[in-house]
């Protein structure tokens, strides 16, 4: 067994602390990713506080992963020693059912099997995550990372860089299309600088008037501060595609209406709060109100080929694994811009 160091939850109401634990010896199949980068997504604090149910503790959290390839199973084919590495959200999945079989293991109907907070499939092991110097994983559910970008911003694509990837390519977005980002966070600003590298009309809609700024830096072509418009008015039937990417309780309702005939908006934040959603806006311009769950490891590795090609990374803040508590705080707070990135060599 390999002795890691990390950070973890141990209740819901516990702050995250010093944690060692074991992790297995590379298998056949698997890599040993000492970890560089670990990025801190909003869904890491809803579930070591335990606001979606059935968090499991001790709990290490964390699946924006990067780091180095240190060692390899003996029937490794895809990675070798030195190479550069990355773990997304799921570390396993069932890999026979119709879904596994099209390359979108995230909506295994079998077992998909979480990089923390889920046990492995022998129904025992737990998950650890990225919050630590060292991870295992089976070279089929790892991703390639270009070496043209620097490895800090490029952690958070691993989950918000293919969240906000695969929606737009399944939905098909390109030059001309109007696409709406509702909310200007941590998917927020990769929705943006996607959308517009795919040569949408991108307008950010935001509650915080201060980041009109930024948006356009990112790439939005209009900026809407919603607590001083009525975009039922000003945006009506106007978008292609939205994708709400707000994690806080929000009214859904008022968007849509401004959703073009036959047009889609996209879940892509988790509040834990339930929405109510009104059948009008729905039903009188055949408006589709979606989901989407990141993505397939194909498609998660075309994200960051893509993103390497474009040059596409996340605008991030490093900070060392002691101020993990302290950047869960400014996360609720909005008081980051864009992503927190744990130094994992700090651990």
């Amino acid at each position: 067994m390999i002795q890691v160091k990390g950070y973890a939850a141990q209740s819901a109401s516990s702050t995250l602390a010093p944690f060692s634990f074991q992790r297995r010896e590379p298998g056949p199949k698997d890599i040993l990713i000492d970890i560089e980068y670990c990025g801190i997504c909003h869904s890491d604090i809803h579930q070591a506080r335990n606001e979606w149910g059935g968090s499991i503790y001790p709990m290490v959290p964390g699946h924006e992963i990067v780091g180095r390839v240190s060692k390899v199973g003996s029937k490794v084919t895809e990675f070798k020693v030195g190479d550069i590495a990355g773990v997304g959200c799921f570390v396993d999945s069932c890999r026979t059912c119709p879904s596994c079989i099209d390359s979108e293991q995230q909506y295994c109907e079998g077992k998909m099997v979480s990089t923390y907070n889920a046990v492995e499939k022998d129904g025992k092991t737990p998950t650890f995550g990225g919050y630590s110097n060292q991870i295992v994983v089976d070279e089929d559910y790892s991703l390639k990372i270009s070496p043209k970008l620097p490895l800090d911003k490029v952690a958070p694509l691993l989950c918000a860089g293919i969240t906000t990837y695969s929606p737009l390519r399944h939905w098909g977005v390109e030059r001309g299309n109007r696409v709406g980002v509702v909310g200007l966070g941590g998917l927020g600003h990769m929705a943006v600088k996607l959308a517009a590298s795919m040569g949408a009309e991108v307008t950010v809609m935001s509650h915080s008037p201060q980041k009109e700024n930024d948006a356009r830096r990112l790439g939005a072509h209009h900026f809407i501060a919603t607590p001083k418009t009525d975009i039922t008015k000003v945006l009506a039937n106007h978008f292609d595609l939205i994708l709400d990417t707000v994690s806080a309780p929000h009214d859904l309702n008022s968007y849509l209406n401004t959703v073009k005939k036959d047009g889609t908006m996209v879940l892509l934040g988790v509040p834990p709060e339930t929405t109510q959603i009104a059948s009008f806006p729905l039903i009188l311009k055949r408006r589709s109100l979606a989901g989407s769950l990141i993505g397939g490891i194909k498609e998660t590795q075309e994200m960051l080929d893509y993103c390497a090609e474009k040059n596409i990374v996340s605008d991030v803040e490093v900070i060392a694994a002691k101020d993990i508590n302290t950047a869960y705080e400014r996360t609720l707070k909005g008081d980051v811009r864009y992503r927190f990135v744990i130094d994992c060599k700090t651990f």
